[in-house]
């Protein structure tokens, strides 16, 4: 008698529910993005048609506003047709918090794009960046004149501002991160509350130390680099904290096993360690003082000619030009100051992208 042999019966798949399979929650499909698109488009020409034509209103601000919350609205209740109220929320979520994104990258770009409109007309020019107002009216044609006198004297304050508050940034910064204790919580509260002190609060108070008796110092670029030194000094010690926070303790840990000490760790191990981060700490300083008007104002003085000595005589600006152009009324020398405008923003761009890059962790490092 043969046996004849049971053939194994396939053994089904598992099932995987639906419910177990976890969601992506950046993942977005065709018909999310149709979806989004659509409530765009349609709440832009409801709120036209309510807002622009049955309604009393008119202005671009009001309909982007309305536009806005019409489109949230419009969108939640989509939303809600197909998907689960926790994909309803966070798909509301993540629309206000990229709608306020745009308000503030278009608010920036805006202000950009509308500063270097106004003083094309000036930067065009290649004596606006070699000469002087010395013997220059204001109202004088662009092909007079320039500003090379407030751009050197920024350089000079920004300068003395630097030699005067890395030292200090830095060595507060060390004090905070690698001793602690009780009085450098007592130092961080301080330089956190000097971090939002009005700029013009420095200005005052290198004017009431330094420029009035007994002292008497001459309003110029060095009374105008120690009030710009107070308001850097807050930035690049918080900064410098933060990155001094960030090296690891197993290279403290490993240098001080070799027997070395414990300030010698720090200056051989940790500084060079978080040395981009302190460039960093050095540029957002920088960018804070260069352009800050308020703190120069009592300070520095005015002039238009150019001067090197930052002891003696006043010491101009291009925060400084800028302001006192504007208050003086003469409409026709305003593409004069928009462009001294362009310039400052111009180095402001440049120190924030310096920063970024330096900023930028290093590929390719263990």
């Amino acid at each position: 008698m043969t046996m004849t042999p049971v053939a194994a019966s396939a053994q089904p798949a598992p099932v995987e529910a639906d419910e177990d399979r976890p969601r992506k929650v950046n993942a977005a499909t065709a018909d999310d993005r149709f979806s989004f698109a659509a409530c765009f488009i349609g709440s832009g020409a409801l709120v036209w048609v309510v807002y622009d034509r049955l309604l009393p209103f008119s202005g671009a601000f009001g309909f982007i506003v309305c536009w806005y919350f019409a489109f949230l609205a419009i969108y939640v209740a989509v939303t809600a047709m197909s998907q689960p109220r926790p994909i309803v929320v966070d798909k509301l979520a993540g629309a206000v918090v990229q709608g306020g994104a745009l308000v503030v990258f278009f608010a920036v770009l805006s202000t950009i794009v509308y500063t270097f409109v106004e003083g094309r007309h000036a930067i065009i020019h290649l004596n606006f960046f070699t000469q002087t107002m010395k013997v220059t009216a204001p109202t004088a044609p662009l092909n007079q004149g320039g500003i090379l006198h407030a751009i050197v004297g920024t350089l000079i304050e920004i300068g003395i501002a630097v030699i005067v508050s890395f030292p200090l940034g830095v060595g507060t910064g060390v004090y905070m991160a690698e001793v602690g204790g009780g009085f450098a919580r007592i130092v961080r509260t301080v330089v956190e509350a000097m971090t939002a002190l009005p700029d013009i609060v420095a200005g005052l108070f290198i004017y009431t130390v330094l420029i009035v008796p007994p002292i008497s110092l001459q309003t110029g670029g060095l009374a105008a680099a120690c009030a710009l030194a107070i308001t850097m000094v807050p930035i690049i010690a918080r900064t410098t904290e933060v990155q001094l926070r960030i090296v690891p303790g197993g290279l403290r840990e490993a240098s001080l096993a070799l027997g070395t000490s414990r300030w010698r760790t720090v200056r051989m191990v940790v500084l060079p360690t978080a040395r981009a981060g302190l460039a960093t700490a050095v540029i957002l300083g920088i960018a804070r003082a260069i352009g800050e008007t308020a703190a120069v104002l009592l300070t520095s003085g005015e002039s238009n000619f150019l001067n090197l000595n930052p002891i003696n005589n006043p010491m101009n600006s291009l925060p400084l030009y800028i302001y006192h152009g504007f208050s003086s009324g003469e409409t026709l020398a305003k593409e004069r100051y928009w462009g001294a405008a362009s310039v400052l923003l111009v180095l402001v761009l440049v120190l924030f992208v310096t920063a970024r890059i330096l900023a930028r962790p290093r590929s390719g490092r263990s």
